[in-house]
């Protein structure tokens, strides 16, 4: 039976277990999350030796795995069997025979990353209406989800974070949730309880310049501060690994389509206007000083020339895809 992510670390956190877990899907950070809870928290270290085995799937075949879950707990109440990178098995469906009836002293847990079962094939119809086997597909956040992902998980760990700070997170690190974890939890080290993650604490303690990053140059673009934008696009060009010229063009994309349809939308509600754009209602005032700015023929032709950019970056009509020239020139005739 396929459950959320939340009921499934909730159970186990109450020691509530199932024979067989088996967590798929494209995003490999929750699934991650889940495998390592019941390797590290269900048997206690000193019955791990005997009670827990850990293997990987490209060294292993479904009758391997059957044989291994198959065996009896020593001197406790459950083995742990943890298949990792299972998406590496041939001919995973085999394990149906040992799906069919689970060993209840046994808890399988299976991580197939980076892809998804498939839902039309007999093997994930069976496992579904299976009360004894939990599934959970490990679906990839859209980009703008993310932000309040960020959030959410910065209140887990106790902490507070303001829209500006977030949003830095979000451009700088985009969907990778494991990267943002790592950098909330160093965070976490160097900042007492229940502070307030602030912009300044983000570049203090990971890095990101609060001055030089996609949101400030967005801000320069409204204001029509050429001066400031430029710094942005040279500091851009000289650290190039973390600004790269393909990230920017997809931001800027973005930042424009979405300036273009609160020109369609500005008679409603801020909160509304907010979840239209996918943005926090923070940042509404943001778009409607951004479009007194550009009227919708001035966006649409912006946009064209993002892409022209995005094409060049490429290396489509350029002969130096890696030169920040001709994103210069884009920010000239954005603010001109």
């Amino acid at each position: 039976m396929e459950l959320k992510f939340e009921d499934i670390l909730n159970d186990l956190g109450n020691k509530i277990y199932s024979p067989a877990y088996v967590f798929h899907g494209e995003e490999p950070y929750f699934i991650d999350v889940l495998i390592n809870h019941i390797e590290q928290d269900i048997l206690e270290d000193t019955e791990k030796e005997f009670n827990q085995v850990v293997v990987y799937g490209r060294e292993v075949t479904p009758r391997d795995i059957t044989d291994i879950a198959r065996r009896f707990p020593m001197m406790g109440n459950y083995q742990v069997v943890i298949v990792k990178e299972a998406q590496a098995i041939k001919d995973l469906e085999e394990l149906e025979i040992y799906f069919d009836a689970p060993l209840d002293t046994t808890i399988l847990a299976i991580g197939y990353k980076y892809k998804k079962l498939d839902k039309r094939k007999s093997f994930y119809k069976k496992l579904n209406k299976r009360k004894d086997v939990v599934l959970f597909e490990s679906k990839k956040l859209r980009d703008y989800e993310i932000p309040g992902w960020i959030e959410k998980s910065a209140k887990k760990m106790g902490f507070k974070i303001n829209p500006v700070a977030t949003e830095l997170l979000a451009e700088h690190l985009g969907n990778d949730l494991g990267k943002i974890s790592n950098e909330l939890n160093k965070l976490a080290i160097n900042l007492a309880e229940g502070s307030l993650i602030t912009e300044e604490e983000i570049e203090k303690n990971i890095g990101i310049s609060k001055d030089f990053n996609i949101f400030e140059l967005q801000k320069a673009l409204r204001q029509r501060n050429a001066l400031k934008a430029q710094q942005i696009v040279n500091y851009f060009e000289a650290n190039p690994k973390e600004h790269p010229l393909q990230m920017i063009s997809v931001m800027l994309h973005n930042y424009f389509l979405k300036v273009f349809l609160y020109h369609h939308i500005s008679n409603r509600k801020p909160n509304e206007i907010a979840a239209e754009l996918g943005v926090n209602p923070f940042f509404v005032n943001d778009y409607k000083y951004a479009a007194n700015v550009f009227s919708p023929q001035k966006i649409k032709s912006i946009i064209s020339q993002i892409r022209t950019l995005d094409l060049k970056s490429k290396g489509v009509g350029s002969n130096d895809a890696a030169s920040y020239g001709d994103l210069k020139e884009l920010i000239y005739k954005i603010i001109h």
